[in-house]
């Protein structure tokens, strides 16, 4: 795999409850890719969990993966994720990340829209993925139309206003 795209953001899943998922979660939701947070969350792995939570476990440690640049087994924990839970759009959002890290733009704007419409619980990051996938697709209206999306869905996360600096707006 290529290079992950520039600034992407993954996408985690809330996990609540007992045992080690929750941990999983957290460490996902905090920016964490370490080794001690990736392995807490194969252990979680190893406890009784409901469908969708083992899901969500996947997908939180594919992105603490695919933040550490293991994206083969990253990719295996999407993909058994939306096995699992076929309408976790988490899991494609992420899916759509890694490829827009092969560059294939089209295929990744299709994943993202795709766990967009299945719904997801940070919406601002699947808007801003989309956008980078626009971008890389060289549409830039459509690109500039979703980073004003996720700036709006999430006006305290700056990563969207960087980018919409960049743009110049005609008449």
């Amino acid at each position: 795999m290529l290079l992950l795209a520039a600034g992407s953001a993954s996408a985690s899943v809330l996990v609540l409850g007992e045992g080690l998922a929750p941990g999983c979660s957290k460490a996902a939701f905090r920016g964490r890719s370490d080794k001690a947070s990736i392995e807490t969350c194969s252990r979680a792995l190893d406890e009784a969990l409901t469908t969708r939570d083992r899901a969500g476990t996947l997908v939180n440690r594919g992105v603490m993966q695919m933040r550490g640049k293991a994206y083969i087994p990253a990719l295996r924990d999407f993909d058994e994720a939306i096995r699992l839970s076929p309408d976790l759009g988490e899991a494609f959002v992420n899916r759509g990340v890694l490829r827009m890290a092969d560059r294939d733009y089209a295929g990744a704007l299709a994943e993202i829209d795709r766990g967009i419409a299945l719904g997801v619980d940070e919406p601002a990051k699947a808007y801003f993925n989309r956008a980078l996938a626009q971008e890389g697709l060289g549409d830039a209206k459509a690109a500039w139309l979703d980073y004003r999306k996720a700036q709006a869905l999430d006006p305290d996360w700056d990563a969207p206003g960087r980018q919409l600096v960049r743009f110049r707006v005609g008449q």
